[in-house]
Order: structure tokens, then C-alpha cells, then sequence
């Protein structure tokens, strides 16, 4: 992975503190895609900066996806306030529209990956109806507080991953979720909402699921 690069965009709220991470430069087969990664709830500590989001930081440009993590309105250095959910589907949108435009030479027609942990996973549900992406990764989504709406026909493909002991989303709410669409779910044994002792089987999972 390249030197991370810390820049600010133009969000509908004002400006949003993001950074992205390319592939290392000698990886064959140049960048396989661009992967935007949403943190969890911002009312509850979440930030960019939460282990799980730098879990998958870390792993996509491994597999070569230029990727990008953000702090969403209200949060860190970030504009604006929380807007339950709204804006913030707003604010993954604007990050991928810029993006792609910044760097257009290299990022304009690539696959598009969308992760999020948490609110993150939920709000990435929301934007999918908005963009189709090629993947989409939910790790512990938040499905029913957030309404998220049906993935299947709106991601080429769905990965999502929670825990058998989260208590904070439990697994039956992402189970009945996702049952409907027909959409695996992979448990993790003895996982929490926040994967203690388990982020390097997360990651595994992500390595082994996230190939283009």
C-alpha cells in the first residue's frame, strides 16, 4: 500500500476529511477498483478512524482497489451535523463522484467496491440503490434501525459478515434481512458487534471474498 493521501472534498454539507490509499505500484495487474469504506454511527464514537474500517483500509489495497475512508458530516474534521442517515448517503455519494473526477485518468471506469461497518454497512445499503456497484461488503450492518432497503439487485455481489454474539445488531435482524434476497451471511463464531480477538478472521473473509 502507497502512502496514505489526506485531502478534503466538497460534501453537500461543506467539506469532508478523507484519505485514500492506492496499491502498491509494483502490484501486477495495476488498481482493481476504487472501494469507499463508511464508518459507524457518529453519535456513538464512530469515525474513519474505528479498527474495523482500518481493518478494511488496510486490506483492500491489498487486492488492489484504490481506497477511501472518510469521516462523514459532524465528524472529526469534518462539516456539518449528523443528519439521521440522509445526508450522510449524500456524503458517500459525493465522495465517490469526486473521486472518480480527481482522479479520472486512472479511476473514471473502474469496478466500484462499497464497505461499511455498522450505520456504515446500513448507510452503503442506501447508497447501492444509487450506484450499483460491482461489490458490496456490510460487516455487523445496522439493517433495521436504518431501513436499509433490498441489495440484491442492486450489487453484482453481497458480502455480508456479523457476529454470533453481537449485542448491539443482533444477528436475527440481519438474518430476516437478508433471508428474503436470498443473501448468505457469514457468521463468525464468538464474534462480538465489534470483533474483538476476530479481526484477523474478518479479514481473511475479506481477503478471500473480494477478488476481482
Amino acid at each position: 500500500m502507497s502512502i496514505p493521501q489526506k485531502f478534503f472534498i466538497d460534501g453537500p454539507a461543506g467539506k469532508l476529511e478523507t484519505v485514500l490509499a492506492e496499491p502498491d505500484a509494483a502490484r501486477p495487474g495495476g488498481i482493481a477498483g476504487i472501494a469507499v469504506i463508511a464508518h459507524p454511527h457518529p453519535l456513538y464514537g464512530g469515525t474513519m478512524d474505528n479498527k474495523i474500517v482500518h481493518t478494511l483500509f488496510k486490506v483492500l489495497p491489498e487486492l488492489g482497489f484504490a481506497t477511501v475512508k472518510f469521516n462523514f458530516r459532524g465528524v472529526g474534521k469534518s462539516d456539518g451535523a449528523y443528519d439521521m442517515g440522509v445526508g450522510e448517503v449524500e456524503d458517500v455519494l459525493a465522495v465517490v463522484r469526486t473521486i472518480r473526477s480527481q482522479f479520472a485518468a486512472r479511476f473514471d471506469n473502474l469496478p466500484l467496491l462499497l464497505a461499511g461497518f455498522s450505520f456504515g454497512g446500513a448507510i452503503q445499503a442506501h447508497v447501492a440503490q444509487r450506484l450499483n456497484p460491482q461489490k458490496l461488503v456490510m460487516v455487523a450492518p445496522s439493517v433495521e434501525r436504518l431501513k436499509a432497503p433490498p441489495v440484491a439487485g442492486h450489487a453484482a455481489s453481497t458480502l455480508i459478515i456479523h457476529g454470533d454474539r453481537d449485542d448491539v445488531v443482533p444477528l436475527k435482524s440481519v438474518l430476516d434481512w437478508a433471508a428474503p434476497q436470498e443473501l448468505p451471511v457469514v457468521v463468525i463464531p464468538g464474534a462480538e458487534h465489534f470483533f474483538h480477538g476476530r479481526l484477523h478472521i474478518l479479514r481473511r473473509i475479506v481477503l478471500d471474498s473480494c477478488q476481482l
